[in-house]
């Protein structure tokens, strides 16, 4: 009997990749407006400081996906003030997506019917844990959350063991009385089911896995979020 439910936030709750390149835009928009720099050289630049952050701090750390780090390493290269720079960037960027964002179809309806059956509800999500609660706020599942784990909290990111028992733990069940739903099949459904908890697959646009990818492993794949509900016999 499943008691618990974990979330992924980003292109699981809401469709992340959507909205990053509208906030993308207005970012583009700033430069456009305070620096003689093209477009296509703040693009440019600003992947590289994203992925010499990564190089840095590793992909296993929360950190390596803040924007203010980011922003901070493309003005430093700019010999541009920092400041009020680094924050007015910072929230272009997700002063839009937060503005933008909305959540997936079904998402809280499926939410209300979890907890109008007892099942709590647990988010599971690499990234800062800051940003994340202003995107719960956002998409308005922020009254059906009982619990959450970021990889900045849990020191690790998914799929790693360490970030999976610790959902777990604070689910308060047994690891096969929680379903892990994301859409990253690696990080959220394989990750899940390698600590003994049942993964869901989050595919709406019907992705095909790799060859040989889910091979072995008995997981569920749902397209929308009323699937969810079916697949656990609560409509």
């Amino acid at each position: 009997m499943i008691k618990e439910v974990i979330f992924d936030i980003d292109d699981t709750m809401y469709a992340y990749t959507k909205y990053n390149v509208i906030a993308m835009e207005q970012m583009d928009r700033y430069v456009e407006e305070h620096f003689d720099i093209p477009v296509e050289k703040f693009r440019e630049d600003y992947a590289a400081m994203q992925a010499e952050t990564e190089e840095h701090l590793g992909i296993n750390n929360a950190a390596s996906h803040s924007r203010h780090i980011w922003i901070q390493k493309l003005l430093e290269k700019w010999k541009a003030p920092l400041l009020p720079h680094v924050l007015d960037m910072y929230w272009s960027y997700w002063g839009t997506l937060l503005k933008e964002c909305r959540p997936e179809p079904g998402l809280l309806s499926c939410m209300e019917t979890l907890k109008k059956k007892g099942i709590s509800i647990g988010v599971g999500s690499d990234m800062t844990t800051l940003v994340q609660y202003e995107k719960l706020k956002a998409l308005g599942v922020a009254p059906y959350i009982d619990h959450m784990v970021t990889s900045q909290e849990a020191g690790v990111e998914k799929p790693h063991p360490d970030f999976m028992k610790l959902c777990i733990r604070k689910s308060g069940v047994l690891p096969e009385e929680c379903i892990f739903v994301g859409d990253n099949f690696r990080k959220d459904v394989q990750g899940a089911i390698a600590c003994g908890m049942q993964g869901v697959w989050y595919n709406p646009e019907g992705k095909l896995l790799q060859e040989g990818q889910g091979a072995g492993i008995a997981y569920g794949e749902i397209r929308h979020f009323d699937e969810l509900c079916k697949m656990l016999d609560l409509s």
